[in-house]
């Protein structure tokens, strides 16, 4: 007994089982059975909260967590503020964006922690995992087995393929994630700090080749725009390390040259997705059959060939319409915010009712537009304040500190969470929603906050508030 309270204790443990529990969710048929593993999972990551709050000394090792602590406040205070039947899900959400902060963000806080080994771990999982559910996806796709059932549509979803994943959109985040872990664990000074061996060359081609025809085929442009981020930052990276060192001249040109990439990046992204929809669009769609020696009649033509492509022409996916609707609740209250789980319900009371509880609309697929709307300018600003700080110091150490030969992850980590904010435009994929999604963004975070304790040691320094003693590192 007294071993699995100390497993309880051991945040490490808890985010590789929430992560994983999280990724089920979003798998046809075990989506069911992990949602309720999930219920059990997050209690615990409450208790984890309380833990580390209470005995590992978090707040006062929390970089900018005085800006944390602040807007979590205003999210305490707005949902009182509108407490409503919401009310419930207001403490829910609450609760998952204090284990965000503190769980996952706050990595950097517990001192005997290896993160890369528990990074590996999670990149390791991912690879494997995508890659069979992949592999499965395809083979059920050219052996023509589809399926529906509810919210399930297996295999081909309004014309995209999504595999075995609950939807194509999905599918396409966590095949982006899947290259990226790819990317990590290729990088020798990673697997050197985990004391961990590489894994096989062959699972990762596999893997890449795999998840690469899914993100094409799943024609998800909010994925797609994750994934050249993610490949043009890493260009950034490359070109502008060691800046300190840099003259006008060779910033000039670089920037030119990283210009004249990130076109090419685009222009041939868009061009291989074509072909390679196009491709399969031959593989996999029934073809019109003549059987007059069987049948002696007129031409037979099969089901609708499937292109892989949007059904709904409409570029912006309805979300022009949801942004207009996200300033109209905007207007309720400015200052504080409405709470996010009233979201829906004064989308019903006091506007048309464009927001209900269906997939496509129960979110305002805008992280930033959601936290404006869910805790006001002033939770906004705050959480604003808090990006840009960590930001801030993040880009300065990598820049300075790492060059263009560097095997670490930092500037993978980097790339991905400068992807993420840009993807964040289109998705419900900041902070309050409780997926994979968003899970993995706070937990890159955290892995990247790990490098400001290694290039940024916390300091005996504080600022002085009166009587009180602020540590430096919290502001």
């Amino acid at each position: 007994m007294s071993g699995f309270k100390e497993k309880l204790k051991d945040p490490s443990k808890f985010r590789l089982s929430y992560l994983i529990i999280l990724f089920f969710t979003n798998i046809a048929f075990l989506q069911i059975p992990a949602y309720i593993c999930l219920v059990f999972a997050f209690f615990w990551g409450v208790y984890l909260v309380y833990y580390k709050i209470r005995y590992m000394q978090c707040f006062d090792r929390l970089r900018f967590g005085i800006w944390i602590i602040a807007f979590l406040a205003v999210n305490f205070l707005t949902m009182l503020i509108n407490m409503s039947v919401g009310l419930v899900y207001n403490v829910i959400v609450f609760l998952h964006i204090s284990i965000c902060f503190f769980v996952f963000y706050g990595i950097h806080t517990e001192k005997e922690l290896n993160s890369k080994a528990e990074l590996y771990k999670m990149c390791k999982f991912i690879i494997y995992a995508t890659t069979v559910f992949g592999a499965i996806g395809f083979v059920f796709m050219m052996s023509g087995i589809k399926f529906e059932w509810y919210w399930i549509k297996f295999i081909i979803y309004e014309n995209r393929y999504t595999g075995v994943y609950i939807n194509p959109n999905i599918l396409g985040f966590i095949s982006v994630v899947s290259i990226v872990c790819c990317h990590i664990v290729s990088k020798h000074d990673f697997l050197a700090q985990a004391k961990r061996s590489r894994i096989s060359r062959i699972w990762l081609a596999t893997c890449l080749s795999v998840d690469m025809f899914s993100f094409l085929l799943c024609d998800s442009n909010a994925s797609f725009v994750l994934f050249i981020c993610y490949v043009i930052f890493t260009l950034v990276f490359y070109l502008f390390s060691m800046s300190a060192h840099m003259s006008l001249k060779q910033g000039m040109m670089k920037f030119a040259a990283l210009l004249l990439a990130g076109i090419y990046v685009v222009g041939a992204s868009f061009m291989i997705r074509t072909v390679c929809q196009q491709g399969f669009s031959e593989l996999v769609s029934p073809k019109a059959e003549q059987s007059q020696a069987a049948l002696n009649v007129e031409e037979i033509t099969g089901p609708e060939a499937i292109t892989f492509t949007h059904e709904n022409t409409n570029i912006d996916s309805g979300r022009l319409k949801l942004i207009e609707h996200s300033f109209k609740l905007f207007q309720l209250d400015p200052l504080f915010g409405i709470s996010n789980g009233n979201i829906i319900s004064y989308s019903q009371e006091y506007l048309d009712g464009t927001l209900s509880l269906s997939y496509h609309n129960s979110d305002l697929h805008n992280g930033y537009l959601t936290i404006l709307v869910s805790s006001g300018i002033i939770g906004f600003c705050l959480f604003a304040i808090f990006g840009l700080r960590f930001a801030k110091h993040t880009v300065s150490n990598l820049f300075k500190r790492q060059n263009a030969d560097s095997q670490d992850i930092l500037p993978c980590l980097f790339a991905f969470c400068c992807g993420y904010l840009i993807y964040s435009l289109f998705e419900k994929a900041l902070l309050y929603d409780i997926s994979f999604m968003v899970i993995w963004f706070w937990y890159i975070i955290g892995m990247t906050s790990v490098y400001l304790n290694k290039y940024e040691p916390l300091l005996e320094s504080h600022y002085s508030l009166g009587r009180d003693r602020i540590p430096r590192h919290m502001i």
